[in-house]
């Protein structure tokens, strides 16, 4: 049984700013082991068969707590669910910043990325507290937030690590999260469940849902094969640069990645496109910019090409930034779409789409592995343009009209 939102939270603003800050620092739950799995890894004196569980195990906790937590925004009182996720995600990273054993690390890493999902619960609480008409700009502006944080997240832990070790990294952000717990408590207001269900009835509930909307699925696969090139490129760029003739070390490979960062200005210009009901129009945009910046990829990759290396690492920075504009708009487009599907199930609506999201990337960073063993960076490019190539076939043949093309059409 639906239940209505009190008046208070449907005349609540959502804080944009304040969300979009949560979020850019939740996400580096995620990516804070990454550059330093060499250095955890020897100081917990892990095996080299389980190496790889450092960076991994976030991301494993991530993926189970798209489905399993994300969905509890429907059923129960999200600020209560917001915030004692927030204090769950701070004592795991505050965890793994103590010298503890290596099992209780890797239990604190997964757990840290199972809580980080409350990213998912602050989007469509953001939408809720939204006008419709509005509700593509300030998606744009939260997603602006988290994909600078993911871009972000690696260089900071390094440089945090470097000055004050890498314990330091998780302290810093275990920090940031209870001073965000705080601002968000003053800030948000109660918004109670639209749903009275069991929670075993609400997990059986997601793959009704996904069969039901088709614009989900179609948003969620565009924005899978998008991700899937974002991921192939990100996940091997930095052999490249650091291959002849570029030559780059770990600050120059820092600088190229903020040189991306860029393109997360798409983000509001896409959700502004989306509510003035471009969305078609802007997702094939989107989706040219990522086809254009893997063909870009490839020939900067080879500096035979150029005049000299420095134009070809120019054209892999323009390639960086059309990519991150590319996906970040598609990504920003597909929320938009998606949280006015079904107010009463937005939390599994933006787990499942999420999910499918996740797994594009990881599929896309997979693939990208096994093609730049057996080709080298052309084989990388390849992948990417493939994923690119194929986001653009499906927005070409998209049948579903967005809601709000659909309204003002009745």
């Amino acid at each position: 049984m639906n239940a209505p939102l009190p008046a208070e939270v449907r005349t609540a603003q959502a804080p944009v700013l304040l969300f979009a800050l949560a979020t850019g620092v939740i996400v580096q739950s995620l990516y804070v082991a990454q550059p330093l799995v060499g250095v955890i890894a020897r100081s917990l004196g892990l095996p080299v068969a389980v190496v790889s569980l450092v960076a991994t195990l976030a991301l494993l906790g991530y993926a189970l707590g798209l489905f399993l937590l994300v969905p509890l925004c429907d059923l129960v009182e999200n600020r209560r669910l917001v915030l004692t996720t927030l204090a769950i995600n701070a004592l795991a990273l505050l965890v793994a910043a103590l010298p503890v054993s290596a099992p209780a690390f890797l239990a604190a890493s997964l757990l840290a990325g199972f809580s980080a999902t409350v990213i998912q619960m602050l989007i469509p609480m953001a939408a809720a507290m939204t006008p419709e008409a509005q509700r593509g700009r300030v998606i744009g502006n939260i997603t602006s937030g988290m994909m600078l944080g993911i871009m972000l997240s690696r260089p900071l832990a390094s440089v945090i690590a470097g000055y004050l070790g890498w314990h330091a990294s998780y302290a810093v952000l275990a920090a940031s999260i209870v001073v965000l717990s705080f601002a968000l408590a003053c800030s948000m207001p109660g918004l109670p469940p639209r749903q009275r269900m069991a929670y075993p009835v609400l997990l059986s509930s997601l793959g009704a849902l996904w069969r039901a909307e088709p614009l989900l699925r179609e948003r969620a696969l565009s924005v899978a094969l998008c991700f899937g090139a974002f991921s192939a490129f990100w996940g091997m760029v930095a052999l490249r640069l650091a291959a002849a003739p570029f030559g780059l070390h770990a600050n120059g490979i820092a600088l190229f990645a903020l040189a991306g960062v860029s393109g997360a200005i798409s983000a509001p210009l896409a959700g502004r496109l989306g509510d003035a009901g471009n969305a078609r129009g802007a997702t094939l945009a989107a989706h040219a910019c990522v086809v254009l910046a893997t063909l870009l990829a490839w020939l900067g990759g080879d500096a035979r090409l150029f005049a000299s290396p420095m134009l070809a690492l120019a054209t892999l920075v323009v390639a960086a930034v059309l990519l991150d504009a590319g996906t970040i708009g598609d990504l920003t487009l597909g929320r938009r779409e998606i949280n006015l599907l079904r107010p009463e199930a937005r939390g599994r609506i933006n787990g499942l789409y999420t999910g499918v999201f996740f797994t594009g990337g990881a599929l896309g960073s997979a693939l990208a592995g096994l093609a730049w063993a057996r080709a080298g960076w052309d084989g990388t490019c390849l992948a990417a343009l493939g994923f690119g190539l194929a986001a653009l076939v499906s927005g070409l043949r998209r049948r579903v009209p967005s809601p709000r093309i659909a309204t003002c059409a009745s």
